[in-house]
């Protein structure tokens, strides 16, 4: 008989199934519709074919949806099942013969290892040294956080690539948060999506084709109609991972690993992956955003200025009625801090909300990592990035400032096993082990071209 994870997974089989007949038939139908002499028949069977199978794609969304709650249900009642102990009185009972539900000390906690080394010792010596003391540790541990996040943990935990590791403590990831979170500010503002539990590609709907409306031409004449079309926009789920040598006597006298061990790893995960949102080839936000050229020998801000306003302009533009009033500006903090000292005699046209007439911007003086430093004449909040390339351009030193719609930018990453570690002994002869630190993302800003940047010389190495 099979299990409730077979089912869902047989279910999600099918899913993918329909979801790739159904792009076959939107690329068939478009082919048909742009032949010198369109076949109607051919045409309408083609759309006759995709209703019924995006119908078989809506049913079988629907009946994983039951599966997925049903199986969600069963793991709430086994942890209640877990967490309590039901005596039956038949007479007053002493304290001490009383059965209590208590809160139970966690394996790995703040207080007994703050900075994660306890828990980095154990994945090591567990991995490389078959040490039962430290199996056993990591094994309460991962029960632990099956109780906590829920029935398909485990699941999420073995990967696509069912290559097994340890989730993190989340206290550690808490822990590192400020100095985690100043590694990825971009990331961070983006729209949050939960990776699906499989498969190395997620999807978002795309209409490709919209309905028409126009006037009607006279009494009784047809009214303007246009079949609306719709693809799905494919994103590779990538493997965000690095590693650390630790050298075996240190593991193996279990003192000289150095406390940073874990900081380091959590703080180069983030710095990582919040660069390829950036800089990655072909999909990275510098090479999908269209370019607004500033060239300038003499840059100066109230030269930059009309720029600043051209970037969110074009992104509403290119979006209509899509726009959510979201727009982010990205920008180096070597470019916000060149803002910030320059002077000016000239005020703007109009006055913005929250700006002084003077001004031509607002610096909300946070640190950075810490959200929104401030904003720009049109109103759009900043985002200081440090990930941000500075040697790009001819002379390999200037910067860009990206504007984004914040909506459009999307993000998955897991949400039940955001960060996962294990341990390698490919260094026996150095007598090194290798912590490994991963986790899954993808990413897209292209459902709709929409991204601007501004470029070109007026951004060089800025002078104080």
């Amino acid at each position: 008989m099979a299990t409730m994870q077979e089912l869902i997974a047989r279910k999600k089989h099918a899913i993918n199934a329909k979801v790739d007949e159904h792009n076959t038939l939107v690329d068939d139908l478009n082919a048909a519709r742009e032949a010198d002499t369109p076949d109607e028949a051919r045409v309408s069977e083609l759309r006759e074919k995709k209703a019924t199978v995006a119908a078989d794609h809506k049913r079988l969304q629907d009946e994983l949806a039951t599966l997925e709650r049903e199986a969600e249900d069963d793991a709430k009642i086994t942890r209640a099942a877990a967490e309590t102990t039901v005596v039956e009185e038949t007479r007053k009972l002493a304290y001490d013969e009383v059965a209590r539900v208590v809160s139970e000390e966690r394996t790995y906690n703040k207080e007994k290892d703050r900075r994660g080394k306890g828990f980095a010792l154990d994945v090591a010596r567990a991995f490389a040294f078959q040490d039962f003391g430290a199996s056993e540790r990591l094994r309460r541990h991962m029960q632990e956080e099956v109780v906590e996040r829920g029935s398909d943990f485990l699941a999420r935990a073995a990967g696509t690539g069912a290559f097994a590791g340890l989730v993190v403590p989340q206290y550690l990831v808490d822990e590192y948060a400020p100095l985690a979170r100043a590694g990825r500010p971009f990331a961070d503002v983006c729209r949050p999506h939960d990776l699906p539990p499989e498969g190395m590609t997620v999807a978002l709907g795309k209409v490709t084709t919209g309905t028409s409306v126009d006037v009607q031409s006279a009494e009784n004449a047809s009214v303007s109609e246009t079949d609306i079309d719709d693809t799905l926009l494919t994103v590779n789920i990538q493997t965000n991972a690095g590693s650390q040598t630790v050298s075996r006597q240190a593991l193996e006298r279990g003192t000289g690993v150095e406390d940073t061990v874990v900081d380091d790893l959590i703080r180069a995960y983030a710095v990582s992956l919040d660069a390829k949102l950036l800089n990655q080839a072909t999909n990275g936000l510098t090479n999908v955003a269209t370019a607004i050229a500033y060239t300038d020998g003499t840059p100066t801000a109230p030269e930059l200025y009309p720029k600043l306003l051209a970037g969110p302009a074009a992104v509403e533009a290119a979006l209509l009625d899509q726009a959510a009033g979201d727009v982010v500006a990205v920008m180096h903090s070597r470019r916000w801090y060149w803002l910030q000292s320059q002077l000016t005699s000239t005020w703007p046209l109009f006055g913005q909300p929250g700006a002084a007439v003077q001004q031509a911007g607002v610096n909300y003086g946070e640190r950075y990592g810490s959200g929104f430093r401030g904003i720009l004449p049109s109103g759009v909040p900043v985002i200081v990035d440090n990930n941000i390339a500075t040697n790009l351009g001819a002379g390999t030193n200037e910067d860009e400032i990206y504007f984004v719609s914040q909506n459009e930018a999307h993000l998955w990453e897991d949400p039940s096993a955001p960060m996962l570690i294990r341990a390698e002994q490919t260094q026996a002869k150095k007598l090194a082990v290798d912590l490994v630190v991963y986790g899954y993302f993808a990413y897209t800003f292209a459902r709709r071209a929409h991204a601007q940047k501004i470029n070109g010389t007026g951004l060089v190495t800025p002078t104080f």
